[in-house]
């Protein structure tokens, strides 16, 4: 087998114990697995949950805390226990690993995701394995992933992984809630993700996570549109991830009909940036950028609106609403300048220079 680089996420449930502690023979068998991987050649990023799970017991709480003080305590504490894990046992293989702690803002500030991905392909140039979680000790709601399903999913995008692994404590996706269902059944390979299976996924989740099969099919649909296939489901024993990479894994085969590889910087204008401003075009630029693989130039926009400057991000709107975003190259201010001058001269010339350049342009609609 060829060398990959593979992403694997394990859940919280598929770490911990029902009373919220690491189980020992959950996580030995997770390190034996991925130093079969590493032993193969492959590259591998870990995204690991279990933080909060593994830190609320030793903080007194009965179960899984649902404030927000209780679960940034309960990460400070699991955080460090976790790690110190993870360092122990893969010592036994000679595997040095490394933490990475992330929240949104690292991906939406452009500086720390560049930074992110530096890191991250240092560490697997030196042999290092990352693990990575979501900062959830500093973490406030609106700069969360939601879960380390979405993580996982934006992290094997960035680093152009050739695979996501999604563990779980299910054995894939199902035409129906199994729960509910004696007669749902596995789908072994899928193309797509529909609505349909977001509504069997409804329901189906641990005490000890944060996410359940909605989040992961969540993920799946973003890692998709990264250009990156996704497992999801389960296994046993140190040829388990091993398996799965050859397509024989106890889950479901998610790869798109035609997988379009995303590179980093349109990464980041789709996914993370912060949106500062709008542009409205005519339909002759619409055509232009949507169908043609054009540059938007300065005579297709007829309105301005926001503040922004050189570089910043802005959503476009063409004749039936928004239609893409992309990272400009004059102000708002220049912008508007410009479009006086045209309508006092009553002429479309002007600066032939992108306002948006296609190599920084991420439409929304095929």
């Amino acid at each position: 087998m060829s060398k990959k680089r593979i992403v694997v996420k394990i859940g919280s449930s598929s770490l911990t114990n029902d009373q919220g502690e690491i189980d020992q023979i959950k996580f030995q068998d997770h390190i034996e697995a991925l130093s079969e991987l590493r032993k193969r050649n492959h590259e591998v990023i870990l995204v690991s949950s279990g933080a909060v799970a593994a830190g609320f017991k030793r903080l007194g709480y009965p179960a899984r805390p649902l404030t927000t003080k209780g679960k940034q305590a309960a990460a400070a504490v699991g955080q460090g226990l976790l790690i110190e894990s993870y360092i122990e046992k893969f010592s036994d293989f000679g595997i040095v690993p490394a933490q990475l702690l992330l929240t949104r803002n690292d991906f939406s500030n452009r500086e720390q995701y560049r930074n992110a991905f530096a890191t991250v392909e240092e560490l697997l140039e030196r042999g290092i394995l990352p693990i990575i979680n979501e900062n959830d000790t500093v973490a406030v709601e609106e700069l969360t992933f939601g879960d380390n399903d979405m993580l996982s999913a934006l992290v094997s995008g960035f680093i152009h992984a050739d695979q996501l692994i999604i563990l779980t404590d299910v054995n894939g996706l199902y035409d129906s809630n199994p729960n509910q269902n004696p007669h749902a059944k596995r789908l072994d390979y899928i193309e797509e993700i529909t609505e349909e299976m977001f509504d069997g996924a409804r329901g189906t989740g641990s005490k000890v996570g944060t996410g359940g099969m909605k989040s992961k099919l969540l993920a799946a649909q973003t890692a998709l549109s990264l250009g990156v296939p996704v497992f999801i489901g389960k296994g046993e024993g140190k040829e388990k991830l091993v398996n799965i990479l050859a397509g024989q894994g106890d889950g479901t085969y998610i790869r798109g009909k035609s997988l379009d590889w995303v590179n980093t910087n349109r990464q980041w204008i789709g996914y993370h940036s912060e949106i500062k401003g709008k542009l409205y075009i005519d339909q002759g630029a619409e055509e232009a950028i949507l169908y043609k693989g054009r540059s938007l130039l300065p005579a297709g926009v007829f309105k301005v609106q926001g503040v922004f400057q050189t570089g910043d991000v802005v959503e476009v709107y063409g004749q039936n609403g928004v239609i893409g975003k992309g990272a400009v190259s004059f102000s708002s201010k220049h912008l508007h300048e410009m479009l006086q001058d045209r309508l006092i001269n009553q002429e479309n010339n002007g600066p032939t220079r992108e306002i948006i350049h296609r190599d920084r342009w991420v439409p929304l609609i095929q």
